[in-house]
């Protein structure tokens, strides 16, 4: 109340004062700042805030100058000023074409990101003086590509620009352990022929395939394989031949075998680290699976005995399981153990290790 009073005396007094003296008094009562409302334009449009980005190729991303449209994939067109087109979501149709207000049908199948901007921008110059088009690419389903076999991720993925092989085979959560040493490649004829002189041609069928041994490649060893990958082409990594070991082992797991070969016992074990100091290697075991049998049968092998060269060392054939056991006597089930590895884990210290 008290400093209301003293403002209002100050305004009376001053407005009792002549003019000149009015303005030297206001130079020593302190300024009040407040922040200046902006003014509103009248002459330009409103700018509305942009729209959150639909999720799918921003702006910069390499796929607006690599990736080839095609049917089905999906787009989001915004044009200045032209609001029957600006963010609605545009489906390419089986044929290829868009179909857009004030343009009309446009071809799109075959045309990057920003070729079809260009196209677009130049059929609106008819009706806008200086057109602003920008496309999103939000949905990418016109180029499958199938990855299958022994990967961390099998099925169907679609190609977002150009990929080599070892990128599909990456974006597929990379080979798994029991991968065998090739990766097979099948291309449609009427995409191409696999650029590689070993590549085979079936033409009655129409695809080339070729099969690449992936471990020169992923070493490095032959680049000139990392071929880039096209629409439909299959990419299939086999599964090795393997051996499984679990049990009392420094590693369990599986050993991969070469086409036609076989390791024996020793080799398996080595392959595994090593028995563990809580294993009862004179009561291993080999499960087998005989031609045209279900039940496996169960070999018993004195891995201890091996190891001193009194007994011969068997021979480990595709799908043997060896199994050390601990030195506590308990006997783990067939059927449990082979349950474990259809699930993709393996008994280790007779825990499950995934």
């Amino acid at each position: 109340m008290t400093k209301n009073l003293a403002f209002v005396t100050v305004v009376f007094f001053l407005s009792t004062l002549p003019l000149p003296a009015q303005t030297t008094a206001r130079q020593t009562v302190p300024e009040i700042q407040t922040s200046p409302t902006p003014a509103i334009p009248t002459s330009q449009p409103t700018v509305m805030p942009s729209p959150a980005p639909a999720q799918g190729v921003r702006g910069d991303a390499p796929a607006r100058t690599t990736y080839a449209l095609g049917p089905d994939d999906q787009l989001i067109i915004r044009v200045a000023d032209v609001p029957d087109i600006t963010d609605k979501p545009q489906r390419i149709d089986p044929n290829g074409d868009l179909r857009l207000p004030l343009v009309g049908k446009v071809h799109a199948a075959g045309m990057t990101v920003e070729a079809l901007e260009r196209e677009l921008t130049q059929r609106l110059k008819v009706y806008l003086q200086e057109p602003d088009v920008s496309i999103l690419l939000t949905e990418f389903r016109s180029q499958p590509v199938s990855v299958i076999g022994a990967v961390g991720s099998s099925g169907v993925r679609q190609l977002e620009g150009r990929k080599s092989l070892i990128e599909l085979i990456s974006l597929a959560g990379g080979l798994k352990d029991d991968a065998g040493p090739v990766v097979r490649i099948t291309r449609r004829l009427d995409v191409g022929t696999i650029p590689l002189p070993e590549a085979s041609i079936d033409s009655v069928n129409g695809f080339s395939a070729v099969e690449i041994r992936v471990k020169p490649l992923l070493d490095g060893m032959t680049p000139e394989k990392n071929i880039i990958v096209q629409p439909y082409d299959v990419i299939s990594v086999p599964k090795a031949d393997v051996v499984y070991v679990v049990g009392e082992v420094t590693r369990p797991g599986v050993v991969p075998l070469s086409s036609g070969r076989s390791v024996s016992v020793l080799e398996a074990l080595a392959s595994a680290g090593g028995v563990l100091r809580t294993s009862d290697p004179k009561k291993a075991r080999v499960l087998r699976r005989e031609a045209g049998q279900d039940a496996r049968i169960d070999l018993n092998v004195d891995v201890q005995k091996i190891t001193q060269g009194t007994a011969a060392d068997l021979r480990l054939t595709a799908g043997d399981i060896l199994v050390i056991p601990d030195n506590t006597g308990r006997r783990v089930a067939v059927r449990a153990i082979e349950a474990a590895i259809q699930m993709g884990v393996i008994y280790g210290t007779w825990g499950v290790v995934r």
